[in-house]
């Protein structure tokens, strides 16, 4: 399956499962922009004002972090993946589902900016009430490197006042917000009452996102991190690319690798997935 166009001509794959269930990926930045299950209703959160140009990352959607998450090191924030044009590798149904497999691999201009030879391979599988991503990075090159990353996804929710994160209770965290690093999640569940920007170690493998009507299960393997992120009213009104009202109707839930940088040695490979299932 070839990709089509849209938005300013940048190509794009439409993956539908046999039951119906549909995800649309853009080769800009290997980004999943939308993902409806078998139910048909749209379970990520698309910015209203999202710029869909070269150069510029999409704000929604499952934005690919590498090699850098956020400001964990030298380079541009969340690195250079969610700005790059990826390879389509194949579009294929696979049983019951849909699935897509993108690669992204060094060139010159990634060396300018990280001086390493790597290939990044994310396959997207949707049918059901499942979307499933696995992102690998090889090292292709004669030097050892690390990195941070994450699937920096944004979940689509009724109204964030109501939203509630758990199975987080005891983990640690640092907190973007107030600048503390050390911090422990001594309530059962999480609540976005104003800006939320924090970093979980060592998480469980399954969270559950809940809102009055419905929920969702997101679980990870490879990613021992998680991302919790929601900008508040003011920091919401700063972003050009976002309505003023758009975080009311977000929360970001990130598969991560940041506290612990793994180590990717010539020939070797790091892999890392995270499940969305709704409910």
């Amino acid at each position: 399956m070839s990709p089509n166009k849209n938005h300013d001509n940048l190509p794009k794959v439409t993956l539908t499962a046999p039951d119906g269930a549909q995800a649309e990926v853009y080769l800009h930045g290997a980004h999943v922009t939308s993902w409806r299950p078998a139910d048909g209703e749209e379970r990520l959160f698309l910015s209203e004002r999202a710029e869909f140009e070269v150069g510029k990352a999409i704000r929604g959607g499952i934005p690919v972090c590498f090699p850098q998450f956020a400001e964990e090191g030298p380079i541009l924030k969340h690195g250079f993946a969610r700005l790059a044009t990826w390879t389509l590798v194949r579009s294929a149904q696979v049983g019951d589902t849909s699935q897509a497999v993108l690669e992204l691999e060094d060139s010159e201009a990634t060396r300018a900016i990280w001086p390493y030879a790597f290939r990044a391979r994310l396959t997207v599988t949707v049918g059901g009430p499942r979307l499933h991503l696995e992102l690998t990075i090889q090292n292709t090159g004669t030097e050892p490197f690390r990195f941070t990353g994450a699937l920096h996804t944004y979940l689509g929710v009724d109204d964030v006042a109501r939203v509630a994160v758990e199975d987080l209770s005891g983990c640690g965290y640092r907190d973007a917000v107030t600048g503390i690093s050390d911090n422990k999640q001594a309530e059962a569940e999480v609540h976005f009452d104003g800006e939320v920007d924090r970093i979980y170690r060592q998480c469980p493998a399954q969270l559950t996102v809940r809102e009055p009507k419905r929920q969702m299960t997101v679980q990870a393997t490879g990613f021992p991190d998680v991302v919790l992120w929601n900008p508040g009213p003011s920091r919401c009104a700063a972003l050009k690319d976002m309505t003023r009202d758009g975080y009311r109707r977000m929360v970001c839930v990130e598969a991560a690798v940041v506290s612990e940088p793994p180590e990717v040695v010539p020939g070797a490979a790091w892999s890392g997935s995270q499940s969305l299932r709704a409910s």
